[in-house]
């Protein structure tokens, strides 16, 4: 369990070189954790099942490769949180383009979509963040976020082929219906957010083009779709969101998960239906979320 220096024969590569920081599995698995907000040693060691020894010396080849910092939390006993650093966070495109090759090419048949099977293990994956906490975006109020795949103003502006891509259509339907039933929404005690891996230029031209009453978020440094390992397809080389969506409470703690969407425009009355059947419930502490976070 202990991990194995190896000699580095072509400097010049830059994959060679990579791989001696990210020496072995337990490696990527201990940062994908960090970024999903398990910063904590016995965290980590109950997330991971990992040797103590084992974790204990990954998280110190990181900590020396500058990948992960710590950050006190207990002075006696001296405790830690481990965190990414800004080069730490330069992998999070990596642990994406890993986690959609393995569903692709591992779990499925290698086709390109956009969607998945409710009875797929993406599908099981995704109901099970109930409880999680959503990082990075700001959340004071219960909330509503849809993630899509992308939208613009002008059908020129998809990217070759969109239409061929299973779930990828419906886009502008689906922000169209929550614009229109965005007093419902407020009426309710919920705020809408719309996420997106594209660009924030992008997104505003569209949100301006729709005429849309509420923001939408880029997510195009990943740091949502790692923390949350939400499920991800690659389309003229950007990965992009499956459509999802999440109920969120005032602790930015998720409480409901739509997936798969295959009906974008019928989602948006289901959201609003599990939006109000939480009204009772708003008065109530949020669950709690999970290890670390």
């Amino acid at each position: 369990m202990s991990v194995r220096r190896v000699e580095l024969i072509d400097a010049d590569c830059g994959i060679e070189q990579a791989l001696g920081v990210l020496t072995d599995w337990w490696t990527f698995l201990v940062v994908r954790d960090i970024a999903g907000g398990v910063t904590r040693f016995e965290a980590l060691q109950r997330s991971l099942g990992v040797s103590r020894r084992a974790l204990t010396e990954r998280l110190a080849a990181l900590v020396s490769h500058g990948v992960l910092r710590r950050e006190a939390y207990s002075e006696h006993p001296p405790r830690f949180d481990y965190l990414l650093t800004a080069k730490g966070e330069g992998l999070l495109p990596v642990l994406i383009a890993l986690q959609d090759w393995g569903t692709r090419h591992v779990l499925g048949d290698g086709s390109l979509t956009a969607t998945a099977a409710p009875t797929s293990a993406e599908a099981h994956r995704v109901h099970g963040l109930v409880g999680h906490l959503v990082p990075v975006v700001p959340i004071s109020r219960w909330t509503v976020l849809y993630f899509f795949p992308g939208a613009y103003p002008s059908a020129a502006d998809y990217p070759p082929g969109w239409g061929d891509i299973p779930g990828a259509g419906g886009c502008t339907l689906e922000s169209l219906t929550y614009a229109s039933r965005a007093d419902d929404f407020a009426a309710a005690g919920v705020q809408v957010k719309g996420v997106s891996t594209q660009r924030p230029d992008q997104l505003e031209a569209f949100a301006a083009h729709a005429g849309l009453p509420f923001p939408l978020v880029s997510d195009q440094d990943a740091k949502v779709a790692a923390g949350l390992r939400l499920p991800t397809f690659r389309a003229s080389g950007v990965d992009r969101f499956k459509r999802l969506s999440l109920l969120v409470d005032a602790s930015a703690t998720i409480r409901a998960v739509q997936y798969p969407i295959t009906d974008p425009a019928a989602s948006v009355t289901e959201m609003l239906e599990l939006a109000t059947g939480f009204g009772l419930a708003r008065t109530q502490p949020a669950i709690g979320g999970s290890d670390g976070r």
